[in-house]
This record gives structure tokens, C-alpha cells and sequence, in this order.
């Protein structure tokens, strides 16, 4: 069986062959001179420059304050922790759902009522972040004892002890209506 390149070559494969090597080989001496320009740009910014005593210790005390640049950028990105308003450190997942039943559930609660369409949409969201959020974090020892997670919890029980008594379709007392929205505050204050 012939081999390729035994076979007689046209004029216009030898000539396209040769233009795709050499390009090849451009690329190549390109991109390698690029990554010599980038390393050799690095390795200069790496140079350690003179500063006074004065901005060292502006740049100590920024550390400190917990921004580290690019590394504490990349840090809290994967990080799966985030730091409440509190200073506790609760994961990123709960803090999310949680806010997200005190924004829906908030919204529902202070729609108008006689819009019917605009006021089940707005229910509508409301049961469905709570049940997202009933779903991953109740009951989870990382965050059954917070603050936030109770104050959820309470309000969420006094919804559903209101409907359970009052029907699927009664209007919300103002009474609970106020105390739902004071739970959803003490959550809201702790996140």
C-alpha cells in the first residue's frame, strides 16, 4: 500500500503545505515572543521598589482591613463563606436564600391586595423562594442557630398558622401582617 508521500505531488499542495509550515512557524516565534514580553514584564514588576515608612504602613493597615487585592478577590469568589453585617461567617448559599425570602415574602406582604394579579405573582414568588429555602437549610446545624435562621422560621410559622386558620384566601390581619414584617426585619438585620 503507497504511503502519501510517495505519491506524486501538484504544485499548489507542495506550495500550500509550505505556506501552512510557515505560518506555523511564525505563529510560533510570535506567541513564544509574546510569553517573553510577558515574563520578562512580570519579572520586572516584581522588582521590589523603595517606599517610605509612612505608606508601609498605610499598606499594612489596608491589609488588615481585609482587602488583599487580587488574591482576596479570587479568595472570596471561591470562597463558599461570606461575612454578615453581624461579622459571622455563614455560607454564601444560605445568605442568598435567605435574602431572598425576606425580599419576596417583604414584597408580597406590602402588595395591594385588590390588584389580585399582581398581588398572587408576587405570592407566588414568595412560596417558591420559601420553599427553596425550606428545602436546603432547614434543620442544618450550620445555621439553625443563627439569628436569621429563627427569625425566618417565625415568620414563615406565623404565615402558615394564619392560613392554616383563616383559609387559603383571607386577607392578612394587619396584626400579623406587622408582626411577619418585624421577624422579617430582625432576619434582614442579621444577614
Amino acid at each position: 500500500m503507497p504511503l502519501l508521500a510517495d505519491r506524486p505531488q501538484s504544485k499548489s499542495t507542495a506550495i500550500s503545505a509550505s505556506r501552512d509550515i510557515l505560518l506555523s512557524r511564525r505563529l510560533a516565534v510570535i506567541s513564544s515572543g509574546a510569553s517573553l514580553v510577558l515574563v520578562s514584564s512580570i519579572s520586572c514588576g516584581l522588582a521590589a521598589l523603595p517606599i517610605k515608612a509612612e505608606e508601609e504602613k498605610n499598606l499594612v493597615d489596608q491589609k488588615d482591613e481585609g482587602d488583599g487585592g487580587v488574591f482576596s478577590t479570587l479568595k472570596s469568589i471561591f470562597d463558599p463563606n461570606e461575612k454578615t453585617k453581624a461579622g459571622k461567617l455563614l455560607p454564601k448559599a444560605y445568605l442568598k436564600s435567605a435574602r431572598e425570602v425576606v425580599k419576596t415574602l417583604r414584597e408580597s406582604l406590602e402588595e395591594d391586595t385588590r390588584d389580585v394579579s399582581k398581588f398572587r405573582r408576587t405570592a407566588d414568588a414568595a412560596k417558591e423562594s420559601i420553599r427553596q429555602y425550606l428545602s436546603s437549610w432547614k434543620g442544618q446545624p450550620a445555621v439553625v442557630s443563627e439569628e436569621s435562621y429563627a427569625a425566618i422560621e417565625k415568620a414563615i410559622r406565623s404565615l402558615a398558622s394564619f392560613y392554616s386558620k383563616a383559609g387559603p384566601f383571607a386577607t392578612m390581619t394587619e396584626e400579623v401582617k406587622a408582626s411577619i414584617l418585624t421577624d422579617l426585619k430582625t432576619a434582614e438585620d442579621c444577614l
